[in-house]
């Protein structure tokens, strides 16, 4: 087994297994109402999840050159932030207003335009404000999601 496939092998796997507790955990919590689109994305997120796995162990899905340690480090503050800020921040100020720290956070991590430029943050502000009213808008009044609240939002 090359490089690339174990890396799709071990990623798919991971992945496989993060779906499962999701949907686990949308299967399991009441009110059953209020998880009823987790419930149908936990479906559909567990069915792609298992077919990936089932190609990486295959060897069907055509994985390329792989993940080297440099592109990783590059994942890791973003990774980071979103741990952070979008699982356990959550519960304490509230999701919307953790998402949007996030956002900003790893929108300014990622951007190549240096710190100090005025025009690139106001970009930064912008579309984090456009991004976050349509989650907003999808989740709290189109889909009409429980999401966790905070002490602010």
């Amino acid at each position: 087994m090359t490089a690339s496939r174990l890396q799709h092998t071990i990623s798919s796997s991971v992945v496989f297994l993060i779906a499962a507790i999701v949907a686990y955990i949308s299967f399991t919590q009441e009110p059953a109402d209020a998880f009823l689109f987790p419930r149908l994305i936990a479906i559909f997120f567990v069915s792609l999840a298992a077919w990936n796995f089932v190609r990486a162990i295959t060897g069907v899905a055509k994985v390329g050159a792989g993940l080297d340690m440099k592109e990783f480090k590059n994942i890791i503050p973003g990774l980071a932030v979103m741990l952070i800020f979008v699982f356990f921040a959550a519960k304490v100020i509230g999701f919307y207003l953790s998402s949007t720290i996030a956002f900003m956070l790893i929108f300014t991590l990622y951007d190549p335009a240096p710190l100090n430029n005025g025009k690139a943050w106001v970009k930064r502000l912008i579309v984090t404000v456009c991004f976050m009213t349509v989650m907003y808008c999808l989740f709290a009044l189109l889909l009409k999601v429980q999401t966790p609240s905070g002490i602010l939002f």
